[in-house]
C-alpha cells in the first residue's frame, strides 16, 4: 500500500469541482490530510470540529467584529482542521488580510471560492472519494494479510515477511530482536542500523515490555520517525517491527500493514521455538544422565552439551527445578499440558536472551534447567545469580498474567564449577522448593545458599532422627499444648524471634502482658530455667524449625 491512499489539502485542490478555488493563505500546509467535510457557520466551533476535518463557510462569521474573526480562526488552527474553505459572493466579497496573515503564520490552508458553489456537491465529491479510498485500504490490507498468510505456511524466513512489507510500502522496514539478529531491508550499512537498534533499545523497548505504551509512532531525530509494533508471543514482547518515514509523515494507511506483519513475525517466531524444541529433545537423554550422576567425564559432558573447552577458565554450572502446581480442583491434562508448552517456550527465549547455554527438559510436572555461563571476572557468579532470579520473576509474572489456575515453584542449588557435579545441584533444588511449600517465610526464596538452617535440617539422614530431636526440645510443650489447648510453642517461638523482649512479644501474639507472664512462667516450668541460655536456645531455634518444616 502506498501512502497515495492519504487525502491531503494538495490532492483536494486538484479536484475539479475547486477549479474556481484559490489558496489565499498557509501555502505551506498543502501536506495536511483531509480526512472528513463539516458546513459550519457558528462561531463555537471546538466541540464540532476534530483532527482532519475541512471546513466549509461562506463567511457569514467575517462579519463580526475582528476579534470575533480571529478567535474563528484560531479554533480551527488549535483543533488541527485540514484547513477553510470561504465561498465569495454570497455573504462576503473578500478576506480580512489579517485572517490571511494569521493562516500563513501557522501553515493553515485557507481556501477560497471566486464564485459561488454547491457546498452539497463538494461534500458529495470528497465523502465519496474518501469512502472509495478507505474500501481501498481495507481491500489492500486484506490482500497482504493473505500473502504474508501464504509466506507463513511455506517458510519461516523473517527477512522475506520484511521484504513483503517493503514492496508494499516503499519504504525502508527493520526488525529488532533480543532473541535473534536484527534484520534490516533493504539491507543497511552499520551506522544507520545502529542508529535505528540503538533507539528503539534505548526509548521503545521497556514501554512495549511493561506495556505502558497504546502509540506506535516516535520520532527519532529531526528528519525521521519510526512506527514501531511490537511481537507478541505468549503476552512477553522480544522484537518489534517498523518502518521508517519522514518527520511529521501520516502513518494511517500503514499502520494495519506493520500490524499484520508483526503478528506474521510473531506466528514465525513461534513456529521457530516449536521447532528448536523437537530438535533440542535429544538434549533430555543428556540431562537424565547428569541427573542419575551418571556422567563422569567433565571434558565429554561439556562437548555434549556444545561448549566448547577452554583452554584458561571455566564454566559456571547453575542447576534448577521448576514445578507446576494446579490450583483449579478438577484439573485438566490439556490445559496444564499447554501451560507446560508456554512456560517451556518462554524459558527457553528467556534463556537465548541471557546468552545462557542451557539443557532443559520437561518431564511430568516439572522442568529440570542446567544453565551454563563463562567464568569471566570474579563478580561472574552473582552475575549469574542474578540472571536467574530475573528469569525466575519473568517466568513468575507471566504464570500470574497468563496463567491464572497454574503456581510455579522454583528453586535453584548451588553454582558448581563441574557439570558433572550438576546431579549435587539439582537434589539441593529440589530441596529449596520442598521447604518453600512448608515454610511461608522462605516463600521468596529461590537458591539453595537462602534456606539456612534448614539445609541442615533436610541433611539430616532419617527423619526418625530429626524427630526425636524435636520432641527430645519441645516434646513437654507439645503435650501441654494438646492437653490443655494453650499455645506454649507458639509463646516460645514468638520469644525467641523478639529476643526476649516481653514488650514485642505481646505485641507479636496480641496478648496482655500478664497473659504472657503467665505463660513464660509455664514456659520455666516445663523447660528449665536455662531455657534462654545460649545451648539451649540454639537447640530449642533448631527444634521449632524442624517442628514447622515436618509440618506438626
Amino acid at each position: 500500500m502506498k501512502t497515495e491512499l492519504e487525502f491531503t489539502i494538495g490532492d483536494l485542490l486538484q479536484r475539479p469541482i475547486f477549479g474556481t478555488a484559490a489558496l489565499a493563505g498557509g501555502s505551506r500546509g498543502v501536506h495536511r490530510k483531509v480526512g472528513w467535510v463539516h458546513v459550519l457557520e457558528i462561531t463555537n466551533i471546538s466541540p464540532y470540529v476534530s483532527s482532519g476535518d475541512l471546513i466549509l463557510s461562506t463567511g457569514i462569521w467575517i462579519h463580526r467584529p475582528e476579534q470575533e474573526r480571529t478567535d474563528y480562526l484560531q479554533q480551527l488552527i488549535r483543533s488541527e482542521a485540514a484547513g477553510l474553505c470561504v465561498e465569495l459572493g454570497t455573504s462576503i466579497d473578500r478576506v480580512p488580510e489579517e485572517l490571511v496573515a494569521m493562516a500563513e503564520e501557522h501553515d493553515f490552508p485557507l481556501i477560497v471560492f471566486e464564485k459561488p458553489v454547491r457546498f452539497v456537491e463538494i461534500t458529495q465529491d470528497i465523502h465519496a472519494l474518501l469512502i472509495n479510498r478507505h474500501h481501498q485500504m481495507l481491500k489492500t490490507t486484506e490482500l497482504f494479510s493473505r500473502r504474508l498468510q501464504q509466506h507463513t505456511q511455506q517458510s519461516t524466513d523473517v527477512a522475506a515477511v520484511l521484504r513483503l512489507l517493503h514492496e508494499e510500502t516503499s519504504r525502508q522496514v527493520f526488525y529488532i530482536s533480543s532473541i535473534a539478529s536484527n534484520r534490516f531491508f533493504p539491507s543497511l550499512t552499520g551506522a544507520a542500523a545502529s542508529r535505528i537498534s540503538e533507539y528503539y533499545h534505548r526509548e521503545i523497548e521497556a514501554l512495549f515490555m511493561d506495556n505502558r505504551d497504546e502509540k506506535y509512532m516516535y520520532d527519532m531525530d529531526e528528519s525521521a520517525s519510526l512506527l514501531v509494533h511490537p511481537v507478541v508471543c505468549f503476552g512477553q514482547v522480544f522484537s518489534a517491527v517498523g518502518i521508517v518515514l519522514p518527520r511529521d509523515a501520516r502513518a494511517e494507511f500503514l499502520s494495519p500493514l506493520l500490524d499484520h506483519t508483526a503478528k506474521a513475525i510473531a506466528t514465525l517466531v513461534l513456529r521457530t521455538q516449536f521447532l528448536e524444541e523437537k530438535r533440542l529433545r535429544n538434549q533430555n537423554e543428556l540431562i537424565q544422565q547428569l541427573l542419575d550422576n551418571r556422567l563422569e567425564n567433565e571434558e565429554q559432558a561439556q562437548t555434549s552439551m556444545g561448549l566448547r573447552l577452554l583452554a584458561k577458565g571455566h564454566y559456571l554450572f547453575a542447576s534448577g527445578s521448576i514445578e507446576f502446581e494446579d490450583k483449579r480442583e478438577e484439573s485438566g491434562p490439556e490445559g496444564m499440558e499447554a501451560a507446560r508448552q508456554d512456560v517451556l517456550v518462554l524459558l527457553r527465549s528467556l534463556l537465548k536472551r541471557h546468552a545462557l547455554a542451557n539443557l532443559v527438559m520437561i518431564k511430568g510436572n516439572q522442568i529440570s534447567l542446567l544453565a551454563a555461563k563463562e567464568a569471566i571476572v570474579e563478580e561472574s557468579a552473582a552475575s549469574l545469580l542474578k540472571t536467574i532470579r530475573s528469569i525466575a520473576d519473568e517466568l513468575t509474572r507471566f504464570a500470574a498474567r497468563q496463567l491464572p489456575y497454574v503456581m510455579l515453584h522454583a528453586g535453584f542449588g548451588k553454582i558448581r564449577t563441574r557439570m558433572t557435579e550438576s546431579w549435587r545441584s539439582f537434589h539441593e533444588s529440589y530441596q529449596v522448593i520442598e521447604v518453600k511449600r512448608i515454610i511461608p517465610a522462605l516463600s521468596d526464596a529461590l537458591f539453595y545458599d537462602e534456606l539456612g538452617a534448614y539445609r541442615l535440617l533436610k541433611a539430616v539422614p532419617r527423619q526418625s532422627i530429626l524427630s526425636e530431636f524435636i520432641d527430645d526440645q519441645l516434646g513437654a510443650l507439645v503435650a501441654y499444648d494438646l492437653l490443655h489447648g494453650t499455645q506454649l510453642v507458639e509463646t516460645l517461638d514468638v520469644y525467641l524471634k523478639c529476643f526476649g523482649s516481653k514488650q514485642d512479644t505481646a505485641a507479636k501474639l496480641f496478648v496482655h502482658r500478664q497473659t504472657l507472664y503467665a505463660r513464660l512462667e509455664k514456659l520455666e516450668e516445663l523447660l528449665g530455667a536455662d531455657y534462654g541460655s545460649q545451648h539451649r536456645r540454639i537447640g530449642l531455634e533448631l527444634a521449632l524449625m524442624g517442628h514447622r518444616m515436618l509440618g506438626q
